[in-house]
């Protein structure tokens, strides 16, 4: 493969910092470290700490650093302004597939797929048995306990709530002020889950309750915490005025960092998708076989390959010999 650094030379995702945003600098490489240069001064970063960085409008950066980022397992996204938007993105630190042939495995089962989904709504009813409960049971449980929450933090803060607004692609669009700051902490909420879940090695697409979308498994995630961060904060900064886009950004970033938030939604992710399973992350390149599952890969198969022309019944198609230089189509 491209990389160099093995699986345990990495830092685990839960212990990186989980973004860094830059902007109007040059990016460069020294060694194992990234190199930020802007006309104020010049910051270095061990790449392997980075869990994604951020590269908005302005910045330029070397092939060196790209390599260097790529080998250590750093998500590089290209974002807008502030990091609104993101426009592209390269692959997370995650080395091997187990994580995502395991979710991939849950998805195409029902009745898997069925328990995982009870796993994540009993994450949000710590009172209530949801064991046997239905996907339409537990729809009409998790409608009636966001109402209750809405009440409640409109109670608390005194903010008045009517319904919830939203504008898909646009959080300032719609609704009042509590509204959309529920939208752009709501967006930042989803960026964290992403990298998450990118940094384990899961698929974004590949969800349990939400589908149809790349990004069902962020929502599925994403909603395991929104009564804990995202609804109390948007009624606690339309209460102090705080009502900017950036105002929810800031406020949870610092709750995240606070209640160290990556590494509790990476184990979360890890729990309901591989439960007690040890995950390596290693990078196995392996052979799929039909018998035994996996077979070794990066060796030769010949003599295999003889023995079964010997012993099966084929027909084999050959062109005809070239003695010349080939003529192209």
């Amino acid at each position: 493969m491209w990389w160099r650094a093995d699986a345990a030379d990495l830092h685990r995702v839960e212990d990186r910092v989980s973004t860094i945003y830059v902007e109007r600098c040059h990016v460069d490489r020294d060694e194992n470290a990234v190199v930020f240069v802007n006309r104020e001064r010049t910051v270095r970063l061990p790449a392997a700490m980075i869990g994604a960085m951020l590269l908005g409008p302005g910045s330029r950066i070397t092939h060196g650093a790209m390599n260097l980022l790529g080998d250590s397992g750093t998500s590089v996204c290209w974002v807008g302004e502030h990091g609104v938007r993101m426009y592209s993105a390269g692959m997370g630190p995650s080395r091997g597939a187990q994580v995502v042939q395991r979710q991939a495995f849950l998805v195409s089962h029902d009745a898997e797929r069925l328990r995982v989904a009870r796993r994540m709504f009993a994450m949000r009813f710590d009172d209530l048995d949801v064991g046997e409960a239905t996907m339409q049971q537990l729809r009409g449980l998790e409608g009636a306990r966001i109402k209750k929450i809405y009440r409640a933090q409109s109670e608390r803060t005194g903010v008045r709530w009517d319904k919830r607004a939203y504008q898909a692609g646009d959080a300032f669009a719609a609704g009042d002020d509590v509204n959309r700051l529920l939208s752009a902490a709501n967006a930042a909420l989803y960026g964290a889950c992403h990298a998450a879940i990118v940094g384990v090695g899961a698929s974004p697409a590949l969800g349990f309750v939400h589908v149809g979308s790349a990004l069902s498994f962020v929502l599925d995630v994403a909603d395991l915490y929104k009564a804990e961060y995202t609804i109390p904060l948007a009624f606690d900064l339309a209460a102090a005025g705080h009502v900017e886009e950036s105002d929810a950004r800031w406020a949870l970033r610092d709750r995240f960092a606070a209640d160290k938030f990556m590494p509790r939604v990476v184990r979360d992710i890890l729990r309901l998708l591989m439960g007690d399973d040890i995950v390596t992350g290693v990078d196995s390149r392996g052979l799929w076989d039909e018998v035994v599952g996996v077979v070794d890969g990066g060796r030769n198969w010949d003599a295999e390959a003889e023995w079964f022309l010997d012993h099966a019944d084929y027909a084999v198609l050959s062109g005809p010999e070239l003695g010349g230089a080939e003529v192209p189509f």
